[in-house]
């Protein structure tokens, strides 16, 4: 599950619980133990990406202003 915090980036939350803390050495959520599905990691990955995009574009707006 994917939700955007008040800055507007993108969070990854389990899917079962919605805790958004995951160890990231074994890819599992610290709540209930949940696997992080490789599709949710990807999914993330593209958001992030997504939201470095429209930061990026935004500081090139206003650096020419």
């Amino acid at each position: 599950m994917i939700f955007h915090n008040p800055a507007g980036a993108p969070e990854l939350a389990c899917d079962q619980c919605g805790c958004r803390w995951f160890d990231r050495i074994s890819g599992a959520c610290y709540e209930c133990g949940t696997s992080v599905p490789a599709a949710a990691v990807a999914e993330f990955e593209r958001a992030l990406e997504a939201f470095a995009a429209t930061r990026a574009a935004v500081r090139q707006h206003t650096a020419h202003d």
